[in-house]
């Protein structure tokens, strides 16, 4: 194990190894998995003065539960392991491209050469056709060529992608017996996600009826069968996140918000037998569906697709408080605990055959692969750094007791105080290993976190508690949560404190620093700032405001209730010395809305300091270039250090 650095710093996030993508074989004796490492884009010629660290992955094997080894040795990036159903031969992507490798020994054989990537891989179940999504070789050189684009679809930009082709991907269907690619659906809205049936008769789509149904996320679910004959099977009206074909060929589990229902409503699991009433499953249970709690620790994928166990019991994971575990759904509409430590994480799962494969973390833990329960890496052994535990920090309101953590740096103290804020709002903070604190703690600050009202875990009455009304009692939540921090612990520095977050989280902090000065510093990333112009800039802007406050930017009535609720009414308050972190590329919270903070704290004398990412979205914090999150990360202790000073200031 590496020796702890006297003063850790952001670069120790190159040192870490990101597990992710578990994918059982069809017999449940062998597990691949991918995993994601950072190193010089050129190793052979590092340029000290200007290094270069970027992602790099391969598919990793355990067989019986032994020792894993790498499968794949590609010098980019390996990825979405798939089994073929008779376990003989594994598809991956490679760099964009699909490959098939047999098992157990040969070269992978190169499938697709198309100018643009492919995602989706999976095989049908007789093991016939490997399908996937898929652009070909759509090429669009109006930037290039420096021409204008004309604009006439809602949709035309989206966070992560940037400008939205002006066709969707396709469905391609690869016969693996005869080679044979063929272009299987070409849908003239985009399909983000499919299953096959059992039978192998064809696949379920998720999609919109309309490009306007896909700005208000309303999504349904399509049957597509080999000859080509398209039906829909639901009038959903709502978002979609999976669909798993029950075995019997006839119906299918969907998880999605209910019919009809906005960002606000927790999604939930439901059976579908096409033209009856689709039946909630989980009637009882008031906690969403899949994994919701927030960590940064997370690059590649994270399957959590529910699985039949056998037809009458479903295999779901679920989010409980800050914690996550996989849950037994049975059809007469029993949950159970499988496997829920609430202390614990589980973001991402496979299981097949009586088998269960598990990225498991906690906040003092980082994610390892488990086959069976059976510890398969060592990856927690390379952090350079030891692993702070959290202490838990309860705090009331009028609908009971609300929860959070906090992270205490060595020493008696006097320590600086941080205040972190999600984002979402629909989303949680808890038992999920998060570097970004950890290093923080290990540099002398408290790092206090929390699930104020509009957090997801804690029934849906806590989740939508902020509907119509953002910054009132969430922001009630926080002050006390921070207070508790400070009064349980003394050795925290309630004269050195600051506030920050991200995406909502920003936008908190923006509204908190128009409201106290208690402060000392501000760091507010990929925020909001402006709830008017975010309506017509944000990819999500049409729909967002309507399900969150039950207000819209082009409505008059609406205008001035919005601007009441932005941070830049009441930005003439603010005295806090803020950092402003937003990437180029972010279509979530775009720019604009950092620019115009900005401008107006330089207007009213505000010490602030902007930093913008290019090339870089919304997950800048998350899954962005590894030299950009160690810059990121370097700005934040720069910023901390100049206004809080470290632990023995």
């Amino acid at each position: 194990m590496a020796q702890p650095h006297a003063a850790p710093g952001p670069a120790t996030l190159l040192d870490l190894v990101f597990p992710s993508d578990p994918q059982l074989s069809p017999q449940g004796a062998a597990l691949a998995f991918v995993l994601t490492r950072t190193e010089e884009e050129d190793p052979g010629k590092p340029d000290p003065d200007f290094p270069r660290p970027r992602y790099r992955s391969q598919v990793w094997l355990s067989e019986g539960g032994g020792k894993p080894r790498a499968l794949t040795q590609g010098e980019g990036r390996d990825a979405s392991p798939r089994w073929s159903p008779d376990g003989k031969t594994l598809a991956f992507v490679r760099d964009g491209q699909l490959f098939l490798l047999p098992l157990p020994g040969g070269e992978a054989r190169r499938v697709t050469r198309f100018k643009n990537g492919v995602e989706g891989v999976q095989w049908s179940p007789d093991g016939r056709f490997l399908t996937f999504l898929s652009l070909g070789d759509d090429e669009d050189p109006r930037d290039e060529r420096g021409e204008a684009r004309v604009i006439t679809r809602p949709r035309y930009r989206f966070n992560g992608r940037d400008w939205l082709p002006e066709r969707p991907g396709r469905l391609w269907r690869y016969e693996v017996g005869t080679g044979k690619l063929t272009e299987w659906l070409a849908p003239e809205v985009e399909v983000s996600g499919y299953a096959w049936w059992p039978d192998s008769r064809g696949v379920l789509l998720i999609c919109s009826a309309t490009e306007d149904d896909a700005a208000q996320w309303r999504q349904e679910v399509d049957t597509l069968l080999l000859g080509g004959e398209r039906t829909r099977v639901t009038r959903w009206n709502s978002a979609i996140s999976s669909v798993t074909p029950h075995p019997d060929g006839q119906r299918f589990a969907l998880v999605g918000r209910p019919e009809g229902k906005g960002t606000n409503e927790d999604a939930h699991l439901f059976l579908v037998t096409p033209g009856e009433s689709a039946q909630r499953l989980d009637a009882g249970w008031d906690h969403p569906i899949g994994n919701l709690v927030g960590g940064d620790c997370h690059v590649g994928a994270f399957p959590e697709r529910p699985v039949w166990l056998d037809p009458e019991t479903l295999l779901v994971s679920s989010t409980v408080g800050g914690s996550c575990g996989l849950f037994r759904v049975s059809l007469d509409g029993t949950v159970t605990p499988e496997d829920h430590d609430p202390q614990a994480v589980i973001s991402a799962f496979s299981a097949r055959s009586g088998q269960v494969a598990v990225i498991r973390e906690r906040a003092d833990r980082f994610p390892e692969m488990e086959l069976g329960g059976v510890l398969l890496t060592r990856l927690h052994e390379r952090l350079p750094f030891p692993a702070r535990t959290p202490q838990r920090v309860t705090f009331t309101n009028e609908m009971g007791e609300g929860e959070g953590w906090v992270l205490l740096p060595e020493g008696e103290g006097p320590s600086p105080a941080l205040l972190t804020i999600h984002g979402g709002p629909h989303t949680a903070y808890g038992h999920a290993f998060t570097h970004e604190f950890q290093l923080l703690a290990a540099r002398g600050y408290g790092v206090c976190y929390s699930n104020p009202r509009g957090s997801v875990g804690y029934g849906q009455a806590w989740s939508s508690a902020i509907h119509g009304r953002w910054g009132t009692v969430d922001q009630a939540d926080l002050m006390a949560f921070f207070d508790a921090c400070l009064e349980q612990h003394p050795q925290l520095h309630a004269a050195r404190t600051a506030v920050m977050g991200g995406s909502y989280g920003g936008y908190m902090t923006n509204l908190i620093t128009g409201h106290t000065d208690r402060f000392q510093a501000a760091i507010t990333d990929r925020s909001i700032c402006n709830l008017i112009s975010f309506g017509g800039t944000s990819d999500i802007g049409m729909r967002f405001w309507d399900d969150e406050l039950g207000l819209n930017f082009h409505r008059s009535a609406d205008a001035m209730r919005l601007w009441a609720m932005s941070p830049l009414s009441v930005v003439e308050n603010v005295r806090t010395p803020t950092l402003i972190v937003h990437s180029v590329l972010d279509h979530r919270c775009p720019v604009e809305q950092a620019e115009q903070w900005y401008a107006a704290l330089r207007l009213h004398g505000v010490p602030t300091r902007f930093v913008r990412f290019p090339g870089e979205d919304h997950e800048l914090s998350r899954s962005g270039r590894p030299d950009r999150r160690v810059q990121r990360l370097e700005e934040y202790l720069g910023w901390l250090e100049q206004w809080l000073g470290g632990q023995r200031a």
